[in-house]
Parts: C-alpha cells; structure tokens; sequence
C-alpha cells in the first residue's frame, strides 16, 4: 500500500512539474528583449503645437533611419547602421523644427530604456528593458511616441503593420516560433502566463 502511494506521489509531482514547465519561458523567449530596436520620440512640451511637432520629427527621423536599415539582418547590425546617420538625422529634425517656426534643438540617444507593455494591435511587446533610440526635442518634457525601430514596424504614416509583414519582419529579425507566439498570441492562456512570467523576470534581474 505505501508503495503505492509513493508511486502515486511520484506521478502526480512528475505531471505537476510538467504542467509548470509548459507554461514557462524556458525556449530562450527572453531573447526578444535582445532582438528589436525600440523608438522613443519625446516632445518639448504637451502643447497640441509641441506635440504636433514631435510627429513632424518622428517622420522626418523615419525617412533618414528606416532606408539606411534596409538589408540588416540582425539587431547589432541595425544599431550600427543608426550610428552612421545619427547626426544627419539629427540635422534634419532640426531643419523641420526651423520649418515649422521654432528653434528647439534636437538630440538623438542610442541607449538601453525601461519600456511600459506596449500593445500595437497585431502584437505586444513585454515591459522592460531595450535598445532605444531616443529623440529628444528642446526640454523633453512633454509626452512620449513609442514603437518598434527594428524589425522596421513603424512608417512614417502609422505604426500599425499587417500581421504578414509583422510575421516576416520578425523572422528575418532572428525570433524564433516560440519568441513571436508570446508577443503574438496573448490571448492564448499559455503565452498570457509566458508573458507574465517574462515580464516578472526582466523585472527582478534585468
């Protein structure tokens, strides 16, 4: 009978610690905080002018930056390639800001940023930290643009993608199936819990 019972502890523990596992983030999902290439767009001001021009900027940032990540195939290459026209960029703010009747100046940071959970429709990324590349106009006191540098999701027109682009860019990015189904399938019970877990984790040790 004690053998028994052994037995049966034995197998509930095994099933138990089975489940656990399957819920985890144990196929490398962390990676997707060494992945992508965020960007952070931040206003002189909350005025509707200031905010207005942070739109302005962020496209104008776009049209240098996204054309001269064509071809890159992984998050290191990206952020090289950024580095290289940073400061054209950043003289081509400027000269939308001179445009547009102020006279702010404009600074442009590659750095690692604590990011909130950002949901862009197709697919939402965990909070924590990543890569960044922050704008800031003038003072950088008003309210922040977030989204995805790179894989190339955000337009100059929208940061909304069609989840076939999304699929693909992430792909050619290095995500693997399991990393883009906890961004992907939030509404699923095991990717939600994943998600949780990850974000729990880059919490406490990131």
């Amino acid at each position: 009978m004690k053998q028994t019972q052994k037995i049966l502890i034995v197998a509930i523990v095994v099933m138990a610690i089975t489940m656990v596992i399957g819920f985890l983030p144990v196929h490398g999902e962390s990676e997707i905080y060494d992945t992508v290439v965020r960007l952070h767009v931040i206003a002189n001001s909350d005025t509707d002018k200031d905010q207005s021009l942070k739109m302005a900027v962020r496209d104008e940032v776009l049209c240098v930056i996204n054309p001269a990540m064509q071809g890159c195939t992984s998050r290191e290459e990206a952020i090289a390639r950024i580095g290289e026209v940073r400061d054209y960029a950043i003289s081509c703010a400027e000269a939308v800001i001179r445009e547009n009747g102020y006279d702010y100046g404009v600074d442009i940071e590659i750095c690692r940023e604590k990011y909130p959970t950002r949901d862009y429709g197709s697919f939402v990324f965990p909070s924590g930290e990543y890569v960044s590349v922050k704008v800031k106009i003038g003072k950088a006191e008003g309210e922040n643009f977030w989204c995805c540098l790179y894989p190339p999701l955000c337009t100059s027109a929208a940061t909304e993608v069609s989840g076939e682009y999304t699929d693909d860019a992430f792909i050619q990015a290095g995500l693997t199936g399991e990393q883009y189904k906890v961004i992907t399938e939030t509404d699923d019970v095991k990717y939600r819990i994943r998600f949780k877990i990850l974000e729990a984790v880059e919490e406490i040790f990131g």
